[in-house]
Formats: C-alpha cells, sequence, structure tokens
C-alpha cells in the first residue's frame, strides 16, 4: 500500500466509489487571539513623548497610554540593532550574537551583527502557529554586508518569520529619499520630495495596506505589525507644515525645557516622590551662556527633531483609526516603545551633516548658521546637539550608547483594551527589553518551541510582566540585569544599579564604578560606592559572573571606523576590481567598492555611437557626502562631495560621439589627501588637488549606475539625470596595497 509523508484517516480504494476522503482539520489560533504590534521609536528619550512629561503635542501615543499602561522603569540596550535582536527574541542581545550593530562581524560569537537561527523571533514562532506576519520600517539586524540583491538573504526579514516586508535594511536613511526593500528586491521611493513624498507616511501607507489585505481575505486570523519608524533617528526630516509648527517653541533654551520636563514628570507621577535632576553632562553648556547667534541655530535644530516626533504621532494616528475602522483595535495588542534613550551624535554643537559625526570631522559653525533655514527638509541631514539629547533624556545621565540611565532606560506603553482593565496606569517594576516577547507568547498561549526549523533554541533570557497589568503594586518578577555597550557597563539587581563610563582606549581595570539606589534614585544622582564599598564590590562581581553566562565577554571598546588589512570573509568587498552593469539595483553603501582614502580609478565603458550623451555614469551618497561622475553640456563632469564641500573636475574637450572609456583616477599623495584625474579615451582631460577626503564613511546612501536615483549628489543636475548613451559596463580598481574599511560606524 502506498506510504504518504502526512498522515490520512480516510479510505482509500482502487476508484473513488470505494473511497472515503478525508481532510485534516485545519490548525490555527483559537478564535479571539488577539493580533499583535510592535511599534518601535528610534532614538527617542525617555522624556520625549507627552505622556512621558514632554511639551511635544503626541494625541497617538497619549491616547494609547490613556487606554493602556505606562511603564517607567523599562530598560533596553542602549542601541539600535541590540535591542531589536532582543525585542524579537527575548533574549539578550550579545547572547544571539548581536553585540554592536548588524554592520559589524567583530570576530567573536557575540558581535557577529546577525542573529543566531539558535535564537527564534517572535515572527518565525507566531508565523507557526497561524498568524500572518507582517515587517514594515526599520530591520538592521541583516550584516549589511549581505544587503544587496545577491543576498544571501538568510538574515532578511522574509528569512526570520516575516511574510511581508516594506521599510529599509540598515542603520539610517534619509526621510524624503529613503533607501527602500519591498519583500526581497530593492525599490525606488513612489514619490519625490516634491510631490510631498516623506518616508514615515509610506511605512504608515505600507502597514495600513498590509492590515487591510490581511483582514479582506482571513478576518479570522490574527496578525503581527513589527512596525519600526526612522524617526526620530537622525536626519531629522519632517514635512513643511509640521516644521512651521515649531518655530519659536524652543527659544527659551534647553536648561528651561529641561527643568519644564521634569516638575512635569514629577506631577504625572512617572517618578518616585525624592527624584533629583541629574546634573548638566560632561560638554553642555549651559544656554544662558550661549551666543544669540548660536541659540536660533541650536533651537532650530530641535524644532526638526520635535516635528519629526509630532509627524510620526501624526502618522501612528492614521494606523490607529485604519485599526479601528477594521474593528480590530480593540483586540490588539500594542506594544510602544523607543530603541533606545536620545543621541548624542550631534556632538556639544549639533550637525546639519550626519555623515561628519561617522567621520569625526568637525563642522564650520559659520556654514551651519548660514545654512540653518534649510534644517528640516531634503537638502540637509541634520542631528541636534548634546543639550537637547539631555533634555530628551530628562531626569537621567548621558545618553545612547551609555549604561547609565540615559542611554537604557526607555520609554514603553502597553494598550490591549480587551486585555487590559486598569487603563490609564503606571506601572513602577523593572523591565527589560527581552521580557516584551516572552510577555506577548504568554499572553498568547504560545509556548517558546524547543525547535524551530529543525534548529534547537536556546531558553528565553525575559520575564513575563503581565503579572504587573492588574498588579500595580507587585515587586519585580526580575531580579537581575546586565549592560554593556562599547566598554560602558552596568548591573542591576533588586533595585540597585552599578554602573561605570568607559574611556575608550584606556584599561578597563582603570573604570570608576559608581552605586545607586535606583529604586529611591532613579536618576543616578547619589553615588553610594564610597559608602557601600561591599555591596559594590558584590554587584560588580555579579556583573563578571552574568558576562560570563550571557556571553559578554571579550569586553571590546572598539568602535566607528576601525580598519584592518583584509575585509571579513564573505565580504563582496573582498576584492579589487568591481565591474557593474547598467540597470542593476541600488548597491548599498556596505557593499560598494572600498575607495575612501584609497587610490582607485573608475572607467565607464560605452559601445557605440550616441549624439551627444549625457547624464550620471556612477553616483554614490548623496546631499551630505559622496561622488559623482557624468556627462553634461558635452563636457565630461566628476564632483566629490566633502561633507558639503564639492571638488570638481571638467574635461578640457567634449565627449565625442566614438567614445569608448570615459575614467576618473583618484591617485593618494597623502593621508586624506590626493589629486583627481579625469580621462577621455585614456587622453588626460583635467586635474586638480582634493586638499581633503573622508577617511573611513561617505554616508549611509550607496550606489548607482546610470543614474542618480536618491539623494542628489550635486545641484548642478536634477532629478535622477539618466545616462542617455550606450553604457556597457562601470569598473572600479582600487588599490590592493592601501587599508580597507572593515567596520562600519555606529548609528
Amino acid at each position: 500500500m502506498t506510504s504518504f509523508p502526512e498522515p490520512f484517516h480516510g479510505v482509500i480504494g482502487r476508484t473513488h466509489d470505494e473511497s472515503t476522503p478525508w481532510w485534516p482539520e485545519p490548525q490555527g489560533p483559537a478564535p479571539d487571539t488577539p493580533n499583535v504590534v510592535y511599534v518601535v521609536l528610534d532614538d527617542v528619550g525617555f522624556a520625549d513623548l507627552g505622556c512621558f512629561g514632554s511639551e511635544l503635542q503626541t494625541p497617538t501615543v497619549d491616547r494609547l497610554a490613556a487606554g493602556g499602561l505606562r511603564y517607567t522603569n523599562f530598560h533596553t540596550t542602549t542601541l539600535c540593532s541590540p535591542t531589536r535582536a532582543s525585542l524579537l527574541t527575548g533574549r539578550n542581545h550579545h547572547s544571539v550574537g548581536m553585540r554592536l550593530l548588524s554592520n559589524l562581524d567583530t570576530g567573536y560569537p557575540s558581535g557577529r551583527g546577525r542573529v543566531t537561527h539558535a535564537a527564534g523571533s517572535i515572527a518565525e514562532i507566531l508565523r507557526s502557529q497561524g498568524f500572518n506576519t507582517m515587517c514594515v520600517g526599520k530591520w538592521h539586524l541583516a550584516p549589511s554586508e549581505h544587503t544587496t540583491q545577491a543576498g544571501p538573504y538568510d538574515h532578511w526579514p522574509l528569512a526570520r518569520g516575516f511574510e511581508r516586508y516594506y521599510g529599509f535594511l540598515d542603520a539610517e536613511t534619509d526621510s524624503f529619499y529613503p533607501e527602500l526593500t519591498y519583500d526581497n528586491h530593492s525599490i525606488d521611493p513612489p514619490a519625490t520630495p516634491e510631490e510631498g513624498y516623506h518616508l514615515t507616511a509610506d511605512l504608515v501607507d505600507r502597514a495600513i495596506g498590509f492590515v487591510r489585505d490581511q483582514t479582506s481575505v482571513t478576518p479570522e486570523k490574527p496578525f503581527f505589525l513589527h512596525l519600526a519608524f526612522g524617526a526620530a533617528h537622525a536626519p531629522h526630516q519632517a514635512p513643511q507644515e509640521f516644521l512651521d509648527r515649531q518655530r519659536g517653541r524652543f527659544d527659551e533654551g534647553w536648561d528651561v525645557l529641561r527643568q519644564r520636563r521634569f516638575e512635569r514628570q514629577l506631577e504625572l507621577g512617572l517618578l518616585p516622590p525624592g527624584t533629583r535632576l541629574s546634573p548638566p553632562n560632561p560638554g553642555v553648556r549651559a544656554w544662558a551662556d550661549l551666543p544669540a547667534r548660536e541659540q536660533g541655530l541650536y533651537a532650530r535644530l530641535q524644532e526638526a527633531y520635535a516635528a519629526m516626533i509630532e509627524h510620526t504621532d501624526h502618522e501612528l494616528g492614521r494606523l490607529v483609526r485604519a485599526l479601528e475602522e477594521l474593528g480590530r483595535l480593540d483586540n490588539t495588542l500594542i506594544v510602544l516603545l523607543s530603541d533606545n534613550g536620545a543621541s548624542q551624535e550631534g556632538g556639544p554643537e549639533g550637525s546639519l551633516n550626519t555623515a561628519s559625526f561617522q567621520n569625526g570631522i568637525p563642522e564650520d559653525l559659520d556654514e551651519n548658521i548660514r545654512r540653518m533655514d534649510l534644517i528640516g527638509g531634503p537638502a540637509v541631514q541634520p542631528n541636534y546637539p548634546w543639550g537637547w539629547a539631555q533634555v530628551s533624556n530628562t531626569p537621567f545621565q548621558r545618553y545612547k550608547q551609555n549604561t547609565h540611565e540615559g542611554g537604557v532606560r526607555d520609554p514603553l506603553i502597553i494598550h490591549w483594551p480587551d486585555g487590559i482593565g486598569q487603563r490609564g496606569g503606571l506601572r513602577s517594576q523593572f523591565h527589560h527589553v527581552i521580557d516584551v516577547t516572552p510577555t506577548v507568547l504568554s499572553l498568547l498561549g504560545v509556548d517558546s518551541p524547543r525547535q524551530l526549523a529543525g534548529v534547537e533554541q536556546m531558553p528565553m533570557h525575559g520575564t513575563d510582566m503581565s503579572y504587573s497589568f492588574e498588579q500595580p503594586s507587585e515587586p519585580s518578577r526580575r531580579r537581575t540585569q546586565h549592560f554593556e555597550m562599547f566598554g560602558h557597563r552596568g548591573i542591576w539587581h533588586e533595585g540597585w544599579k552599578a554602573v561605570t563610563f568607559h574611556t575608550r582606549g584606556e584599561p578597563y581595570e582603570n573604570d570608576v564604578w559608581e552605586l545607586y539606589h535606583v529604586e529611591e534614585d532613579p536618576s543616578e544622582t547619589r553615588d553610594l560606592a564610597a559608602t557601600e564599598p561591599e555591596r559594590l564590590a558584590q554587584m560588580i562581581e555579579l556583573f563578571w559572573q552574568e558576562a560570563d553566562r550571557y556571553g559578554v565577554l571579550p569586553l571590546d571598546d572598539r568602535r566607528f571606523a576601525m580598519r584592518a588589512k583584509v575585509p571579513r570573509p564573505g565580504s563582496p568587498r573582498d576584492r579589487t576590481t568591481f565591474t557593474y552593469y547598467p540597470g542593476m539595483s541600488h548597491l548599498p553603501v556596505a557593499a560598494a567598492p572600498p575607495t575612501m582614502n584609497r587610490s582607485h580609478s573608475i572607467t565607464a565603458f560605452l559601445a557605440g555611437a550616441a549624439d551627444r550623451p549625457e547624464g550620471v555614469l556612477v553616483a554614490l551618497g548623496g546631499v551630505s557626502s559622496g561622488y559623482v561622475m557624468y556627462v553634461q553640456d558635452d563636457h565630461l563632469h566628476y564632483e566629490y562631495n566633502f561633507l558639503g564641500t564639492h571638488y570638481r573636475l571638467r574635461s578640457r574637450d567634449p565627449v565625442p560621439a566614438q567614445v569608448s572609456t570615459l575614467r576618473f583616477q583618484f591617485v593618494k599623495t597623502g593621508d586624506q589627501r590626493g589629486t583627481g584625474r579625469l580621462y577621455i579615451d585614456e587622453v588626460l582631460q583635467a586635474e586638480t588637488d582634493f586638499p581633503q577626503v573622508l577617511p573611513d564613511f561617505h554616508g549611509w546612501e550607496g550606489l548607482d549606475v546610470g543614474r542618480d536615483a536618491l539623494s542628489p549628489v550635486t545641484d548642478t543636475y536634477e532629478g535622477e539625470f539618466p545616462f542617455t548613451g550606450a553604457l556597457e559596463r562601470v569598473v572600479f580598481d582600487v588599490d590592493p596595497t592601501e587599508e580597507v574599511t572593515v567596520y562600519e560606524p555606529v548609528d
């Protein structure tokens, strides 16, 4: 008798008249199983939302808080990729391989820049349980060099449990000119800034579309939606109407606004009585001591950030209303959080160019003041100064990347009308991002599987926090949690916290540990290390135990553009010749030829005659930095955008109709400088010195062949400016004797 791989409980005879059919019962979630939505904000501090003490207008988030619960003692990993890895898996980030960012592979199991398949995501689990799964927005969990159309795709959203995906795969992107991926392929933005395009609205459009598709076809099935906004990560950009609303709102300065937010937090009960406002962070000047011209610039930078948050809240409101119209809001478990504290990456004076910070190059304050009317729009990519980041993190110390509370303590809201009775309440139990997914699985009645796709699963590290829904005064069921980032370390245990700020490159044994009773002193203002040395020693020892248990070791304080002689294994950069063909998809910067601070040439090969061809041959980067080679007005041009300073070459002769090759050559003459040359059919046409080139990083926008697809490198042409000639291929040759950038900057 025929053996079938699946069970059959009917009867099989010689004909259908002698047979009895049988159909297996469909397997799936029980009726009325709730939908789940994760909403992840980026670089939004503890104090940035209205219901957490801010003056910003966030009615949608406030509505979710009023209909759900606010957690005032919730913590993250202090950096984006690690928090996302922990959120989706319920495990500590070092344990799953995400020590830092998906852009890095440090060579150790804790820092592979990808999440091990032994830590399945909630999407993988829920899909196996009959949920439809959708991901929209920032991913940043796949090795950046793998995010090309050549893959591998095994850490893209569709390979980690999601059935639909729309968003961007890397750390950040321009909100007016984003690098977009739909499912497993790269796409262009559906509109231009001039047509009113903004990424946040686009993401919400897609999220609503995915949910409507699913509800229209299988309304009986629950869905899981992971909506990860790019906001409010730099660059801070928003539609003009939202920028206009902010004018003058921050002219009083960061000291006044920080004090005001602190007082509001106390009024709302977000902080325990007796909490003190932490002193200013090192390097933050008093607002009253700043010249008026600087105050104007810094206020304008904060206006862009505020506009981005308020615009995001507005767009999130459209999703909430859509769920309501579909009749699915009340039985949807919405978890809203930020991935870390507010960013310090704008520096003390703020920035109009995110690539400046990544390369460690100071900006010209006078030039930024001259251009400040462009802030918030598509022509610049800004970030605010430390003083405003400090306001975002009120009342805590320090910032994103640090393990003091300013980096790790973040807003959390849980909204589920059908499942939460005590709505509008506050919960002060200590919890961590690894607790979210175990909580959701518990509420759904889903066990964490021992195997997924044949891979043995590591245990989840998180604690179910649903006990707090109806028991606001019960002590936290979590007892201990460690923190580590760039050598900064911390350990929380039963209401106490030991923490140290590490200076990069200094011996770890020189780090000074601080001790706080954070249950009573959440802002870490009363260091008890000197009065409780025994407790501090016990806490430090506990940190090392937890670090060993969860794969934190070895400590590694290297960051930004660290260099090595060879690329990491398997990198598409592991060569010295790169050949690209017209029509190829946009190439992420992490896979583009490593030309930074390195001798190289770019040769465009043309096939056949063309009558006055024009257009872009190759372009990398955008308004902040990059390069482009193009033909315009019958001449060959090359422009190098050094953080807004443009070095230009123009050919002496016109480009002939029968041209075969157009070439740019950069000859390095010293560190971060060299000579640029243009050739037509190997005849030298132009030469100029480049007194400065970027040492490591061209920004987050990648490479296009035959057009300039996204943010423009130069303003000498409009739009994509596609090449009209017969472009056959573009070949990069890079000097094999010089260093290759291996590790990309942090976001």
